[in-house]
């Protein structure tokens, strides 16, 4: 069993400039991981749109040089390892690649390859943009109210896996630091004789690290407003901290640009809340992004029933979980839901795709491979080629519209061709031209 594997043969890699920006060479290589399950079919259909969008966009101008990297079953039976140290120096010093589905070992180890990736890359940013094509399934009645993107903090709270398993040696250290120490804290543990316990870290760099991106973000794409999602009122330290810390980073770093309600709550209690009114009304008039913010639970109403509300969401890593795959479910489910795991500070970026590898469809070719195209999508954006995407994009919805679609969505809309995937990629080049 080899312990290897092959290294690109052709191709130059990314670097990062020395203003902080991506170098994207004409010929980047551009490590990828197939995937697990279905990540197969998946990865086939959609390397074959990448492709065609380049071509189209640039005609034989620039290309992607494909360098496949292992990780998952593949990894396993190859190597010997669920996620090779190779897989993750090639991602590190090419700095741009992208995904398919992984499955988790079961057992021992790493407890998801996902977020072994995010954490040993330091790639702090879920990024996970929400919007509907016409013509997809939907469960709500305007699902093109929706139009959001998620920035999920993605290496600090309870996914950073700090935990101690009920009954071990660890568990009942942990309690007994906790009884000699802080024994008030401890008295709330309700049965601690049979407690496991987890730590929830959240940092005031995390937080602004992760703030900064989405109000640059916000401020580049010309949305109108952040919306810090919290559950403060009940976890005042992390949680709590999370929401004070936003709104300072964004009176401190963007208050020409921005309009905090924590501005509003100042004026409100000096001069009055019709003065505050004014006050916000005028900022922004000039232009000024609102930053705001919400309860988790009472977000995961409003996203629902107030969706034209939220632009911008800027949130912890559970929380985040939660939402994104709720939004998705408004806009046809995480099967056409596109992400991507960036550092915006280094150019690091892990495209993927959301769901799972789905065994029992594994190499039928009919599963829908649109979550990891418009990954890719998110991704040739990300190096600045837009005309690719944009591409894409009309791909995509030129055979969402034509009714050309996989079984997923055929078996919800009415005159519908289901199609394999192999055959819904290419509908999407067919469709690529359209105006």
């Amino acid at each position: 069993m080899a312990d290897t594997f092959p290294g690109p043969t052709s191709g130059s890699p990314l670097s990062l400039g020395s203003d902080g920006t991506l170098d994207v060479p004409v010929d980047p290589i551009i490590p990828f991981i197939e995937g697990d399950g279905i990540g197969r079919d998946i990865w086939k259909a959609s390397q074959r749109v990448f492709d065609a969008a380049v071509e189209k966009a640039y005609g034989g101008a620039r290309r992607v040089h494909w360098w496949e990297v292992l990780a998952g079953q593949k990894a396993f039976d190859q190597c010997g390892s669920w996620l090779p140290e190779q897989t993750v120096d090639a991602f590190r010093s090419h700095r741009v690649g992208i995904k398919g589905p992984l499955t988790t070992p079961i057992g021992g180890g790493i407890r998801s390859l996902n977020v072994a990736l995010r954490q040993q890359l330091d790639l702090y940013t879920c990024l996970r943009p929400v919007r509907w094509f016409t013509g997809v399934p939907s469960p709500v009645r305007e699902p093109g109210l929706v139009d959001m993107v998620i920035f999920r903090e993605n290496t600090e709270d309870i996914y950073a896996g700090i935990e101690f398993e009920q009954g071990s040696a660890d568990a009942d250290r942990f309690a007994a630091l906790m009884k000699e120490h802080f024994p008030d804290r401890f008295a709330k543990v309700r049965f601690p004789d049979t407690a496991g316990y987890g730590i929830k870290p959240v940092s005031q760099e995390g937080t602004e690290r992760l703030v900064r991106a989405a109000i640059r973000y916000a401020l580049d794409q010309g949305r109108k407003s952040v919306t810090l999602v919290h559950k403060g009122n009940i976890m005042k330290f992390t949680e709590g901290a999370f929401r004070n810390w936003g709104y300072a980073l964004a009176e401190k770093e963007f208050g020409e640009q921005t309009y905090t309600w924590d501005q509003w709550e100042r004026t409100k209690a000096e001069k009055g809340e019709e003065a505050a009114n004014a006050e916000q009304a005028a900022a922004l008039q000039a232009g000024r992004i609102l930053v705001k913010d919400a309860i988790a639970d009472i977000a995961l109403q409003q996203v629902l029933t107030r969706p034209k509300e939220f632009e911008v969401i800027a949130t912890l890593n559970l929380n985040g979980d939660y939402l994104s795959d709720a939004l998705a479910a408004q806009v046809g489910g995480i099967g056409i839901a596109p992400g991507g795991n960036v550092n915006y500070s280094t150019g690091h970026a892990i495209f993927e795709a959301t769901h799972g590898t789905a065994p029992k469809y594994a190499d039928l070719d009919m599963v829908n491979p649109s979550s990891v195209i418009l990954s890719g999508e998110m991704m040739f954006r990300h190096l600045g080629w837009g005309e690719v995407s944009d591409r894409i994009l009309r791909g995509v919805e030129g055979a969402i519209e034509a009714r050309t679609v996989t079984y997923d969505f055929a078996r919800q809309m009415e005159g519908a061709t289901k199609i394999k995937c192999s055959e819904f990629g290419d509908a999407i080049i067919q469709h690529m031209e359209d105006k």
